[in-house]
């Protein structure tokens, strides 16, 4: 029995390089359930990271009460997080779950039913289409549907009502791992694979703090660290994390620059690949559109230069790129501490550039990983949900949009494509000034996840805009909705998903909602049948049943595009194992990696995007695409540095910056109602250095307040790993557990300092680049409550340590032969302790 809050990682499998991962089986059940108790086990993966771990569903007298590893699963070799462990069920079961419509009546939500919510949203959807049009209609969606969800939202939106106006929380944490994509590659989806960790010689991680964000994939990378023959780890964040202390450990390097600065270091490193000659310039040439301008960009930024901007030392960049030049094999991973911070587009595609370089993409142990925070992030992008076209169609590319007036047998007119979709930061400012009139929110939290929370409250709790929000709780968001429509969550459904490394899983129902709650899928089901949407011919649009339909209906909208369903199936999906696409006839089994041959779906005619510059977001013309004649060819591309919007001055002296901590997700709407979760980070907490600390007198547990131009915080202070002049606090804490919520209960919210200002290529919002004060505002008796464990761990001593996971049960099993795995050595490890992995 393991407490998987204390020991995060669980005990080690360490194996050689080209072998494969042994397999290890987590396993945990509710209080006082055995395992011969459970009636039966349901397939499923997991979705509480975006690792998408495959897994089965405990379920004993008609509730879910646990979950259990796959074993043969590709993604996780029957491991699971403490996330996934603890946090997968218990959510299901809680008293305060949504399971009747609510609508506003005089200022308050009362109770009602489907056929009194529905009608309101259907009367007030065909009022403002009559007077106005679809432009009236926005959507704002999740990473956290399945993709029958996704694909019939974006249907809904494009061909029955005509809407740009449609995205997801998406766009928060993984809008530019898309665009970095389509602008290298000429398309989405993930190059690498995780296989890679078993064939590399060197991790570089780039503002992805693994060990806290995806457990299970940190897990991977330790029993390669601690074998006899480990890969070398680069770590580029500006806490000490769990990353950086193995970057230490392993004889790499730790690169903490100024928030804010990261293309400044990326072309430092790129500089140091040309100038060194570690390139392959044959490769360059045959397989690359654009070194010569690449290589006249990057050449201001000497050692010297990037050491003042990032204030970094020069000769550990020299090394991190000694190491990525040197290294036979690389695997680079990347989140939000470059996609939620300044120049976010460009310095992503910077790390293509890297690899792109040396010709290391497309090979064992070579290849890009721009994680997803979501576990389903990967579905709204290649179903049409973010305003995209589905299936990595080109919007500005009209033979690309006649594909869809076919499929779906409707005018091409119909389907908004003259001007690029409207980005969320966009589609809240038009409910802001009442253009957008009915704003339909589905399995997300804006209020307590967006930018600059104070305004995003003022635009959901207005007049000007009728708020629709389907969800599991009534969270902050949902209070301020004037109907609430009660959803089935994981588990009570049916429906597929794909994680990072483009794996797709089928997820079955393994119980029955509570009350009269319903799937996403049967919710949007139901209002486009109450709405009659009819295609050119007169017939339903709609006229699927069960997600199954569904998801043969997304098969076909995805042949012939790069990302290919059609070899899938429900009874495909329920074998021992997830498939990672493109799935069809020359890959019946799947694909473990991208661009094996080296060619990119660039070509003018089939790309996604014609690509934009990086340093204003200017967008390329078609016939200025074509002129470069890419051919299969990938770009390279680079931008200048610029600094942040905010800078420190003497008024806001600090660095802002947000994340995540390895107990809870997102705004805690599951993992907040488990006891072992909650216990473990209970309360919202800010970081700050030690020498930040003793200049301000604060010391552990103080409690401070925390202010930036748009609003503050006052939260306990943790004295602890965070570099001097930044501060960090986690941006999961709401105001839906507190007693007595009151207007002024957002005063541990993070995102009341963040502010609305985003990415010019990928519309990611900048959540780490705010300028604060700290002030302090009392002494404590008690230490703050943020974590020991990981990154957010003390400084100093005299902590107690978090502990008190209810027990887990850890199983060595005979590691079984995994499709498309290019290792082909299998055994059972022997278990290791995992002391030392912090």
């Amino acid at each position: 029995m393991t407490d998987r809050i204390a020991d995060i990682w669980g005990p080690r499998t360490p194996h050689a390089k080209g072998t494969v991962w042994p397999a290890r089986v987590d396993l945990h059940l509710a209080d006082g359930v055995a395992e011969d108790d459970v009636d039966r086990w349901v397939q499923s993966a997991c979705l509480l990271c975006s690792n998408g771990c495959g897994c089965d569903i405990a379920v004993k007298d008609g509730r879910m009460v646990g979950v259990r590893g796959r074993a043969s699963d590709v993604v996780n070799h029957g491991r699971m997080g403490p996330k996934g462990l603890y946090g997968s069920t218990p959510w299901a079961s809680s008293p305060d779950r949504l399971t009747r419509p609510l609508v506003r009546e005089a200022g308050r939500l009362v109770d009602s039913d489907w056929e009194t919510a529905m009608g309101r949203i259907v009367e007030v959807s065909q009022r403002l289409l009559a007077d106005k049009g679809p432009l009236t209609h926005g959507f704002y969606s999740s990473g956290q549907l399945f993709i029958e969800e996704y694909y019939a939202l974006g249907v809904i939106g494009k061909a029955g009502l005509g809407t740009p106006h449609m995205d997801g929380n998406t766009r928060l944490c993984t809008a530019t791992s898309a665009a970095a994509f389509k602008e290298s590659f000429g398309a989405d989806g993930q190059p690498g694979s995780y296989t890679d960790i078993e064939h590399c010689d060197a991790i570089f991680l780039y503002g992805h703090n693994m060990a806290e964000t995806q457990t299970v994939l940190w897990m991977r990378i330790l029993d390669r660290t601690r074998s006899d023959d480990p890969p070398v780890i680069v770590c580029v964040d500006p806490r000490r994390t769990p990353v950086a202390a193995e970057a230490e450990r392993t004889g790499g390097v730790h690169l903490a620059p100024r928030v804010g600065t990261n293309l400044a270091l990326m072309n430092g490193l790129t500089r140091e690949l040309f100038v060194n000659g570690w390139i392959d310039e044959q490769w360059i040439f045959e397989h690359t559109v654009g070194v010569d301008d690449l290589r006249e960009m990057v050449d201001p930024y000497t050692p010297e230069e990037v050491a003042r901007i990032c204030g970094i030392d020069a000769g550990d960049l020299r090394r991190a790129a000694r190491i990525f030049g040197e290294s036979r094999s690389v695997l680079s991973t990347v989140l939000q501490g470059f996609y939620q911070s300044h120049q976010a587009t460009a310095s992503s595609v910077a790390v293509h550039n890297l690899h792109l370089l040396r010709g290391l993409i497309g090979k064992d142990g070579s290849g890009v990983l721009q994680m997803n925070g979501q576990p389903t992030a990967q579905n709204n992008r290649e179903c049409g949900a973010d305003g995209d076209l589905p299936a990595f169609r080109n919007w500005d590319n009209s033979a690309h949009v006649q594909e869809l007036a076919d499929l779906w047998n409707v005018d091409a007119l119909k389907i908004p494509h003259w001007s690029p979709p409207t980005h969320a930061m966009q589609i809240f400012s038009y409910a802001e000034e009442g253009t957008i009139e009915l704003l339909w929110i589905a399995a997300t939290n804006p209020a307590v996840s967006m930018p600059e929370s104070a305004r995003i409250r003022r635009i959901l709790d207005g007049d000007q805009c009728f708020v629709i929000v389907q969800d599991l709780f009534l969270t902050e968001t949902a209070q301020l909705a004037d109907v609430v429509l009660p959803a089935a969550g994981w588990g009570e459904k049916t429906g597929t998903f794909t994680n990072v490394n483009r794996t797709v899983h089928l997820s079955d129902k393994a119980v029955e909602p509570p009350g009269d709650a319903k799937s996403d899928l049967d919710i949007f089901l139901m209002y486009a049948a109450a709405m009659d949407f009819r295609d050119k011919d007169g017939a339903p649009l709609m006229t699927w049943q069960t997600p199954e339909e569904v998801f043969d209906a997304w098969r076909q909208a995805t042949r012939g595009r790069p990302v290919d369903y059609t070899g899938l199936s429900y009874d495909k999906l329920r074998g021992p194992t997830g498939i990672p696409w493109p799935v069809n006839d020359q890959a019946p089994e799947g694909t473990d990696r991208l661009y094996t041959d080296a060619i990119f779906p660039t070509d003018t005619d089939y790309c996604e995007t014609y690509g934009h510059d990086l340093l204003t977001g200017a967008a390329v013309t078609e016939q200025e695409h074509r002129a470069l004649r890419p051919d299969g060819r990938a770009f390279l591309k680079g931008a200048a540095y610029t600094p942040a919007h905010e800078v420190p001055s003497d008024d806001y002296p600090l660095l802002f910056t947000t994340g995540r901590t390895v107990y809870q997700f997102h705004t805690r709407t599951k993992t907040g109602r488990s006891r072992s979760l909650h216990d473990a980070a209970p309360e919202a907490w800010v970081e700050l250095s030690v020498a930040d600390a003793a200049r301000l007198g604060i010391t552990e547990g103080d409690v401070v307040q925390v202010e930036s131009p748009r609003g503050a915080i006052e939260v306990q202070a943790r004295v602890g790993q965070v570099m001097k002049g930044a501060v960090f606090a986690p941006f999961h804490y709401g105001s839906w557990d507190l007693d007595d919520p009151k207007p002024g209960h957002q005063s541990r919210q993070a995102n009341e300092l963040t502010m609305t200002v985003w990415d010019p290529v990928s519309k990611q919002p900048y959540f780490k680049t705010a300028a604060c004060r700290v002030t302090k505002v009392r002494d404590s008796d008690n230490p703050s409550p943020a974590p020991t464990t990981a990154a957010s761990a003390p400084a100093g001593d005299g902590v107690p340590p978090t502990m008190g996971g209810s027990p887990t049960i850890t199983r060595q099993v005979k590691t079984p032969r995994y499709p498309n795995d290019p290792a082909d050595d299998h055994g059972t490890a022997e278990l290791a302790p995992a002391a030392g992995d912090r």
